[in-house]
């Protein structure tokens, strides 16, 4: 692999920026300074610096973001901002959300360059978790936790899979708790809708075991390690 893509893969910047850390000879592969930004490097075998620490070649990279109401999800948009314009990471043209929030959904959302995980999260097979808090106009009693788990019917007729719903407060206004185990369009809000209540305010706080994190802002978002990402594989 050429030192390059390695830093670049790193995450030490782009590949413009990593050649000038290459010119300001701040890169060291077997304690042997590299200017040449083309020279190869075996990522596995060799010890390969920059500013005197050793650096570690992650193929993958996974962040989490609290994505804020008004951004859509996706990797570009004509019209409208998307969650994307909020991260600034290394060769973010790779990176793409794992499933979506609607435009005015707040909370969770996976950022990677990895396929094959977010297959896998999103697998209709796999019954990967997600949970939301809500908000919701109107009353929530003891039968809609036991219809939630029967399974909603959707307006088209599709039946959700059970689900777990957990009443915060009932009130006019009232909070809630749901796990759902599958994606579907809209699916909370028309799953609400199903039962004549209507979605206020939505934001996802975890998927499988990774809750979002409490100290991340609304538009923040932080590098993943390994151990956070295998709380989201619990398939």
């Amino acid at each position: 692999m050429r030192i390059d893509q390695f830093l670049a893969n790193a995450g030490l910047g782009s590949r413009s920026q990593v050649k000038e850390y290459l010119k300001q000879m701040r890169v060291k592969v077997d304690g042997v300074t590299i200017k040449d930004y083309g020279y190869k490097v075996d990522e596995n075998d060799q010890v390969i610096e920059f500013d005197g620490k050793m650096i570690q070649y992650r193929k993958h990279r996974y962040y989490m973001l609290n994505k804020p109401a008004g951004y859509i999800t996706a990797t570009e948009d004509k019209f409208d901002s998307t969650v994307m314009d909020l991260l600034d990471i290394p060769n973010k043209k790779d990176f793409f959300p794992v499933g979506r929030l609607d435009k005015d959904t707040e909370g969770l959302l996976i950022i990677t360059n990895d396929g094959e995980f977010v297959h896998n999260v999103l697998s209709p097979k796999k019954h990967v978790s997600k949970t939301y808090y809500a908000k919701i106009n109107g009353k929530a009693y003891n039968q809609h936790i036991e219809k939630f788990k029967e399974g909603i019917v959707l307006e088209d007729r599709y039946e959700c899979l059970p689900s777990e719903l957990e009443i915060i407060s009932s009130a006019d206004i009232s909070e809630i708790k749901l796990i759902i185990y599958e994606g579907k369009f809209h699916q909370v809000k028309r799953m609400f809708e199903a039962i004549d209540m209507k979605v206020i305010y939505l934001k996802r706080i975890a998927m499988g075991l990774l809750e979002l994190d409490d100290n991340l802002k609304l538009g923040n978002y932080k590098e993943l390690n390994m151990e956070e990402v295998r709380k989201v594989k619990n398939y």
